[in-house]
């Protein structure tokens, strides 16, 4: 029996923006990922409260990766009325017939960097292998410098046997957009165009929904719920 091999990007996406996407594109190619999850956070424990609601953030998702083959917005998170840990995430994975070996958890470099306070940590290293992508400012080169103490489990793609390995921190050297969230929001609340940052339907959606100006109006759902639904709509399993 062949061996799966799933990739899964979570995030907050609020909203999700072309960097989400190109380090997604980057380990697809880099390790031959069969599928692609994309996870939306119901309650990010790292970040601040989401700007956008649960609905308008996995209906970005949903809408960003439309058409693409293999790719999934998944809810698994948003089902829960709970803060969204990666460690529990991929544990969910393991209870659907999953086994490490078989799971891609991608990052990008500069998260990857604060491992050390992710919940679980380190044990949650040994849940999936973890593809760490290069972020504008934070190089996978930098990386064994900044966790000497996890050196010797980083690799390079291409690893034709790595689903037979134990989980490893493959480290992915592709360029991926200087964009953030966070810029994105900005530029929003002063008026200014988000065009080329995020998807065409992304921006559509935001704009027609009136996502991050001073003042959001229209639907405002906010219920795992909605959500749910949506997922389900999607084709999410």
């Amino acid at each position: 029996m062949s061996v799966r091999r799933v990739g899964i990007m979570g995030g907050t996406f609020d909203p999700i923006h072309w960097g989400h996407l190109e380090a997604a594109f980057a380990a697809e190619a880099a390790l031959k990922l069969m599928r692609l999850l994309v996870v939306t956070s119901h309650v990010p424990p790292h970040r601040e409260t989401p700007h956008a609601s649960s609905y308008h953030r996995f209906a970005m998702v949903a809408f960003a990766i439309a058409g693409r083959s293999g790719w999934r917005a998944s809810d698994l998170e948003l089902r829960l009325d709970a803060q969204s840990y990666t460690a529990a995430t991929l544990r969910k994975f393991h209870d659907r017939g999953y086994a490490p070996a078989e799971l891609f958890f991608i990052v990008g470099a500069d998260a990857f960097a604060e491992i050390q306070s992710w919940k679980d940590y380190p044990a949650v290293l040994e849940y999936a292998h973890f593809a760490v992508v290069a972020r504008p400012g934070f190089p996978v080169d930098d990386l064994p410098r900044r966790l000497p103490m996890l050196a010797e489990r980083m690799v390079r793609p291409p690893l034709d046997a790595i689903s037979h390995l134990d989980p490893m921190i493959v480290l992915i050297d592709s360029p991926t957009s200087n964009v953030s969230a966070t810029q994105i929001r900005d530029r929003r609340a002063r008026g200014e165009s988000i065009a080329g940052l995020v998807p065409d339907p992304v921006r559509q959606h935001i704009e027609q929904h009136g996502l991050y100006t001073s003042q959001t109006p229209g639907r405002r759902a906010s219920d795992a719920a909605s959500a749910a639904t949506t997922g389900r709509m999607h084709g999410e399993d």
